[in-house]
């Protein structure tokens, strides 16, 4: 990573954290109170085509030993009324503040991917993981809520990756690979602003996913 983008990193951590972390604290006792333990959930990530990390979330699910795979309409049972609230305003996602705090992603770059689909497509994520995962990215904005309304409608395991495989990841690593290659710190506060008006709308209960067409 470039030493330029990490030091911006550290300086948007240590911005939010006075912000984040009572926020944390306040959901993970709630967790806590409603749903028991664990509190979170660490999924492995890869930062490289061969080097993962645990990345961290609020549990938003009934535990399954088996789990595995991209999320769909397959895991939905699973989501509990706590864990559906926080996943619609992305606040399960506020415990990866330690993630930047430890160098595993950026603030933007492309959405860390699981090992098993780097694995199954290793020529694609070898150009995408060039560039380190981050907590948001372009890919975030433009496809989050179709992926979402693709996958959703999926019944089992098996569905859910053959559309993830089929569409998703090629789409994702299109546009991953377009911020590669135009990557700046004015495009990353671009990218930071898009995501927060994003979140604003997701927040409202948007319905209808965004139009998108790359082909």
């Amino acid at each position: 990573m470039p030493p330029g983008k990490r030091a911006f990193d550290l300086c948007v951590a240590a911005m939010i954290t006075p912000v984040v972390l009572p926020m944390i604290l306040i959901i993970a006792l709630v967790i806590l109170i409603r749903d028991g333990r664990p509190v979170f959930f660490a999924g492995e990530r890869m930062k490289t085509p061969t080097q993962g990390f645990r990345l961290w979330k609020f549990r938003t699910m009934r535990a399954d030993p088996a789990d595995t795979g991209a999320t769909g309409g397959h895991k939905s049972a699973r989501i509990t009324p706590m864990g559906r609230w926080l996943r619609r305003r992305r606040l399960d996602e506020l415990p990866q503040l330690l993630n930047l705090w430890r160098g595993d992603v950026s603030v933007v770059g492309p959405r860390p991917p699981l090992r098993l689909h780097v694995e199954r497509f290793p020529d694609l994520y070898g150009e995408v993981l060039k560039s380190r995962p981050g907590l948001t990215g372009l890919a975030t904005i433009l496809c989050a809520r179709h992926e979402e309304w693709q996958l959703a409608r999926t019944k089992t395991a098996d569905e859910t990756e053959a559309i993830y495989a089929r569409t998703c990841a090629p789409r994702k690593a299109r546009i991953d690979l377009i911020y590669q290659r135009n990557r700046s710190l004015c495009f990353d506060l671009a990218i930071i602003r898009g995501t927060l008006v994003l979140l604003a709308r997701q927040a409202k209960g948007a319905a209808r996913p965004p139009a998108v067409n790359l082909r």
